[in-house]
Protein backbone atom coordinates (compact mmCIF):
# COMPACT_ATOMS: atom_id res chain seq x y z
CA UNK A 1 0.00 0.00 0.00
CA UNK A 2 1.39 3.09 -0.94
CA UNK A 3 0.65 6.80 -0.42
CA UNK A 4 0.65 9.11 -3.11
CA UNK A 5 3.51 11.99 -3.54
CA UNK A 6 2.85 15.36 -1.84
CA UNK A 7 2.29 18.23 -4.68
CA UNK A 8 4.11 20.90 -4.44
CA UNK A 9 0.81 23.32 -3.11
CA UNK A 10 0.40 20.34 -0.29
CA UNK A 11 4.70 20.57 0.21
CA UNK A 12 4.28 24.62 0.87
CA UNK A 13 1.23 24.31 2.68
CA UNK A 14 2.70 21.85 5.09
CA UNK A 15 6.24 23.85 5.24
CA UNK A 16 3.83 27.25 5.52
CA UNK A 17 2.23 25.52 8.45
CA UNK A 18 5.00 24.52 10.73
CA UNK A 19 7.01 27.79 9.80
CA UNK A 20 3.77 29.64 11.44
CA UNK A 21 3.83 27.36 14.78
CA UNK A 22 7.21 27.66 14.73
CA UNK A 23 6.86 30.97 14.99
CA UNK A 24 3.52 30.97 17.27
CA UNK A 25 6.10 29.01 20.08
CA UNK A 26 9.02 31.20 20.00
CA UNK A 27 7.24 34.41 20.04
CA UNK A 28 5.17 33.42 22.77
CA UNK A 29 8.25 31.82 24.96
CA UNK A 30 10.81 34.30 23.93
CA UNK A 31 9.40 37.70 22.51
CA UNK A 32 9.64 39.38 19.14
CA UNK A 33 13.37 41.01 19.52
CA UNK A 34 14.98 37.25 20.81
CA UNK A 35 12.80 35.19 18.26
CA UNK A 36 15.25 35.35 15.50
CA UNK A 37 14.52 34.07 11.84
CA UNK A 38 16.83 31.31 11.70
CA UNK A 39 15.62 30.40 15.33
CA UNK A 40 12.35 30.00 13.50
CA UNK A 41 13.50 27.80 10.62
CA UNK A 42 15.36 25.36 12.92
CA UNK A 43 12.07 24.69 15.03
CA UNK A 44 10.23 24.29 12.10
CA UNK A 45 13.07 22.42 10.40
CA UNK A 46 13.48 24.36 7.45
CA UNK A 47 15.56 27.09 5.45
CA UNK A 48 15.79 30.19 6.89
CA UNK A 49 15.14 31.00 2.91
CA UNK A 50 12.01 30.01 3.02
CA UNK A 51 10.78 31.66 5.96
CA UNK A 52 11.97 34.94 4.15
CA UNK A 53 10.11 33.08 0.86
CA UNK A 54 6.87 32.48 2.20
CA UNK A 55 6.39 35.30 4.84
CA UNK A 56 8.44 38.13 3.04
CA UNK A 57 9.82 39.32 6.43
CA UNK A 58 9.83 38.75 10.29
CA UNK A 59 7.34 41.37 10.93
CA UNK A 60 4.96 40.04 8.64
CA UNK A 61 5.39 37.10 9.81
CA UNK A 62 5.29 38.63 13.10
CA UNK A 63 1.72 39.56 11.98
CA UNK A 64 0.40 36.46 11.23
CA UNK A 65 1.41 34.28 14.17
CA UNK A 66 0.40 36.84 16.36
CA UNK A 67 -3.09 37.30 15.28
CA UNK A 68 -5.73 36.92 17.86
CA UNK A 69 -8.23 33.79 17.46
CA UNK A 70 -11.31 34.47 16.71
CA UNK A 71 -13.67 34.62 19.07
CA UNK A 72 -17.25 34.07 19.88
CA UNK A 73 -19.04 37.44 19.69
CA UNK A 74 -20.69 38.95 22.92
CA UNK A 75 -24.80 38.31 23.14
CA UNK A 76 -27.48 38.83 25.51
CA UNK A 77 -28.21 40.51 28.46
CA UNK A 78 -25.84 41.67 30.73
CA UNK A 79 -25.58 38.52 32.77
CA UNK A 80 -25.38 36.40 30.07
CA UNK A 81 -22.88 38.49 28.87
CA UNK A 82 -21.17 38.04 32.26
CA UNK A 83 -21.44 34.35 31.75
CA UNK A 84 -19.84 33.86 28.50
CA UNK A 85 -16.72 36.64 29.26
CA UNK A 86 -16.29 33.93 31.98
CA UNK A 87 -16.43 31.17 29.68
CA UNK A 88 -14.06 32.88 27.10
CA UNK A 89 -11.39 33.45 30.34
CA UNK A 90 -11.96 29.59 31.30
CA UNK A 91 -10.64 28.46 27.95
CA UNK A 92 -7.97 31.00 28.26
CA UNK A 93 -6.73 29.68 31.48
CA UNK A 94 -7.49 25.97 29.90
CA UNK A 95 -5.07 26.12 27.33
CA UNK A 96 -2.01 28.60 26.83
CA UNK A 97 -4.26 30.91 24.03
CA UNK A 98 -0.51 31.04 22.30
CA UNK A 99 -0.97 33.93 19.89
CA UNK A 100 -2.13 36.40 22.35
CA UNK A 101 0.82 35.37 24.61
CA UNK A 102 3.36 35.78 21.28
CA UNK A 103 1.88 39.13 20.92
CA UNK A 104 1.79 40.21 24.77
CA UNK A 105 5.20 38.75 25.47
CA UNK A 106 6.36 41.14 22.74
CA UNK A 107 4.68 44.25 22.92
CA UNK A 108 7.33 45.34 25.05
CA UNK A 109 9.72 45.53 22.77
CA UNK A 110 7.82 45.71 19.56
CA UNK A 111 5.50 48.88 18.74
CA UNK A 112 3.77 46.69 16.20
CA UNK A 113 2.92 44.20 18.72
CA UNK A 114 1.84 46.55 21.29
CA UNK A 115 -0.83 48.33 18.36
CA UNK A 116 -2.05 44.69 17.63
CA UNK A 117 -2.79 43.72 21.29
CA UNK A 118 -4.87 46.94 21.58
CA UNK A 119 -6.26 47.01 18.67
CA UNK A 120 -7.30 43.35 19.06
CA UNK A 121 -8.75 44.21 23.19
CA UNK A 122 -10.42 47.30 22.15
CA UNK A 123 -12.89 45.77 19.45
CA UNK A 124 -13.29 42.72 21.68
CA UNK A 125 -14.02 45.74 24.52
CA UNK A 126 -16.63 47.77 22.07
CA UNK A 127 -18.58 44.38 20.79
CA UNK A 128 -18.83 43.45 24.70
CA UNK A 129 -20.12 46.84 25.89
CA UNK A 130 -22.90 46.25 23.83
CA UNK A 131 -24.14 43.67 26.20
CA UNK A 132 -23.12 45.10 29.65
CA UNK A 133 -25.13 47.67 31.71
CA UNK A 134 -25.55 50.96 29.81
CA UNK A 135 -23.39 52.96 32.49
CA UNK A 136 -20.20 52.95 31.85
CA UNK A 137 -20.63 50.53 29.70
CA UNK A 138 -16.72 51.20 27.71
CA UNK A 139 -15.49 51.38 31.17
CA UNK A 140 -17.41 48.12 32.21
CA UNK A 141 -15.89 46.34 29.26
CA UNK A 142 -12.42 47.70 29.47
CA UNK A 143 -12.39 46.18 33.40
CA UNK A 144 -13.71 42.96 32.97
CA UNK A 145 -11.16 42.75 29.61
CA UNK A 146 -8.00 43.99 32.54
CA UNK A 147 -8.94 41.47 34.39
CA UNK A 148 -8.99 38.81 31.79
CA UNK A 149 -5.67 40.04 30.52
CA UNK A 150 -4.45 39.89 33.87
CA UNK A 151 -5.43 36.53 34.62
CA UNK A 152 -3.74 34.99 31.38
CA UNK A 153 -0.20 37.52 32.31
CA UNK A 154 -0.72 36.11 35.66
CA UNK A 155 -0.63 32.68 34.77
CA UNK A 156 1.39 32.06 31.47
CA UNK A 157 4.08 34.81 31.59
CA UNK A 158 4.83 36.09 35.36
CA UNK A 159 3.53 32.37 36.61
CA UNK A 160 2.00 33.48 39.81
CA UNK A 161 1.70 31.47 42.83
CA UNK A 162 -1.45 29.84 43.03
CA UNK A 163 -2.70 31.16 39.47
CA UNK A 164 -0.26 29.13 37.74
CA UNK A 165 -1.36 25.75 39.20
CA UNK A 166 -5.20 26.35 39.41
CA UNK A 167 -7.96 24.45 38.10
CA UNK A 168 -10.10 27.08 35.23
CA UNK A 169 -13.11 26.39 37.00
CA UNK A 170 -12.05 27.55 40.10
CA UNK A 171 -10.78 30.91 39.12
CA UNK A 172 -13.55 31.97 37.48
CA UNK A 173 -15.43 30.52 39.83
CA UNK A 174 -13.89 33.46 42.64
CA UNK A 175 -14.03 35.85 39.72
CA UNK A 176 -17.80 35.14 38.77
CA UNK A 177 -19.71 37.88 41.17
CA UNK A 178 -16.76 40.34 40.12
CA UNK A 179 -17.76 39.86 36.27
CA UNK A 180 -21.51 39.98 37.42
CA UNK A 181 -21.12 42.75 39.60
CA UNK A 182 -18.90 44.74 36.52
CA UNK A 183 -21.14 43.60 33.69
CA UNK A 184 -24.35 44.57 35.54
CA UNK A 185 -24.33 45.99 39.03
CA UNK A 186 -25.33 49.10 40.20
CA UNK A 187 -21.69 51.29 40.84
CA UNK A 188 -20.83 51.68 44.31
CA UNK A 189 -19.42 55.12 45.51
CA UNK A 190 -16.70 54.96 48.03
CA UNK A 191 -17.95 55.38 51.85
CA UNK A 192 -16.35 59.45 53.24
CA UNK A 193 -13.46 59.26 54.07
CA UNK A 194 -12.59 60.24 58.07
CA UNK A 195 -10.44 63.79 58.11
Amino acid sequence: MSSRPLTRAEQRQRTESRILAAAKRLFAEVGYDRATVRAIATEAETDPGLVMRYFGSKDKLFAEAAGFEAEELIAGTPEQAAEQLLAALEDKLAAAPIDALASIRSMFTHPEAADEVRSAMVSRQQQAAQHLAADDADLRAGLIGALTIGAVIGRYLLQLDGLRDAEPERITALLRSAFHDIAHGVPQTAPDRPA
